[in-house]
This record gives C-alpha cells, structure tokens and sequence, in this order.
C-alpha cells in the first residue's frame, strides 16, 4: 500500500521534512516513490510548508494512495484543496 508520509532530514534538533509517497513496508527514511513537498517546523507564516505538488498528491490519492495523519492535518492548516 502506498502512504504519503513525511521523510526526516535536516540537522540534530533541526529537523526538515519531505513529503513523499512510499510503499508503506520501506523504513521512514528508506525508499521512496515520489518527493510532493517540503515541511519545515521551525519557518514562520507561508514558509512552513515549501513546494507542496497538490496535483500529484491528488493523483497519489486517486491511485489508492493514504495520507498519514500528520500529512493530513499539515494539509488542512495549509489549507491546500485536495
């Protein structure tokens, strides 16, 4: 089954995630199938959320794709229409 789900970067106490699509069996920070987007939680305002590709996410999810709940509720505060 494939997620969207967030992939852990950055440096120590300054974490920057990604937004991928992954099989739901690959490790947090293992394969993935596509990049959606950036989250960053230490930006301020509009800078949270970087180059979110709310198109291919909709394909993701017309596919069968699952968003986490993280990624979900990311998305709403984000307010980006899926």
């Amino acid at each position: 089954m494939v997620v969207i789900r967030l992939q852990r970067g950055g440096r120590t106490h300054s974490p920057v995630y990604t937004i991928v699509a992954a099989d739901k069996r690959n490790a947090r920070n293992g394969r993935f199938l596509e990049r959606l987007g950036q989250y960053n939680p230490q930006a301020e305002g509009d800078a949270v959320l970087n180059g979110v590709k709310a198109e291919n996410i909709k394909a993701w999810l017309d596919k069968g794709a699952v968003l986490s709940d993280t990624v979900r509720t990311l998305l709403k505060k984000a307010k980006v229409e899926l």
